[in-house]
């Protein structure tokens, strides 16, 4: 009998993860004023989170469209010489330190939400491109070849047989660029985007600890609500059949 973990199992850890960072944030709240500082409302609090999730799908959908797109182009066998390339040039943007970025970008587009989606999507598009490759090319030629054997189309064996199993890859190339996004989106909070990260920086500036943290509490809890719902999904789109071989091979 194959062992399955349940979803109680797989989500009790981050959900109490998520409770204790919205605690905080609470509690934080509820100072009302420290000091000669008065701590962020939830009014403001709640206005910064929807800034700061617009500024992450924003970024993650460009990254998705353009990434997944750059990672298939560069799986197909006439075209893998370029493969190198492809992904070294988007490497090189996670080379650069993200507020310098958002810097040179603000100076040219005008500090705002803008600039600050722009180096989002550039920060997230190098996960989802080197999975999607990898996620491709990792597909067993044989099965491929089965596939064709079966009297599939070039193209309905990448839609039938090397998406599908490839998927997981994908979306776990997602996952990853997702919590880099909602951590990077702080920064961008300094140069006038919006998001949590506005917070972070007035706590930072005025020296006040409790907008620090309830800055950085609610950064934190969407950062792992965001992994636990993709986890779910990358589960969810996993055939059935690799889970099984997966089970078996004592993974799960």
């Amino acid at each position: 009998m194959l062992n399955k973990e349940s979803p109680l199992k797989q989500y009790l850890l981050p959900l109490v993860l998520v409770a204790m960072a919205i605690g905080v944030t609470v509690w934080m709240t509820s100072l009302g004023q420290v000091g000669l500082y008065f701590v962020a409302t939830p009014g403001q609090l709640l206005k910064a989170a929807v800034v700061h999730i617009k500024l992450v799908v924003a970024a993650e959908i460009l990254a998705i469209l353009i990434g997944i797109s750059l990672g298939f182009v560069i799986s197909r066998p006439k075209l893998k010489f370029f493969s190198p390339f492809i992904i070294g040039f988007v490497n090189m943007g996670q080379t650069i330190p993200t507020l310098a970025a958002i810097a040179i970008l603000g100076i040219i587009l005008g500090f705002g939400f803008l600039a600050g989606v722009i180096v989002l999507f550039v920060y997230a598009t190098l996960p989802i491109v080197r999975n999607t490759y990898a996620g491709i090319i990792s597909v067993d030629p044989s099965i491929k070849e089965a596939g064709r054997g079966m009297g599939m189309t070039l193209s309905q064996v990448t839609q039938r047989v090397e998406l599908p199993l490839a998927w997981p890859v994908i979306i776990a190339g997602i996952r990853t660029s997702t919590v880099i996004n909602v951590g990077t989106a702080a920064v961008a909070g300094m140069v006038g985007a919006g998001g949590l990260g506005e917070v972070i920086t007035m706590g930072i500036a005025v020296r006040h600890m409790e907008l620090v943290i309830q800055g950085a509490a609610l950064t934190a809890a969407l950062a792992i609500l965001l992994d636990a719902l993709l986890a779910g999904l990358e589960s969810w789109m996993t055939p059935r059949g690799l889970k099984v071989a997966k089970a078996a091979a004592g993974v799960l």
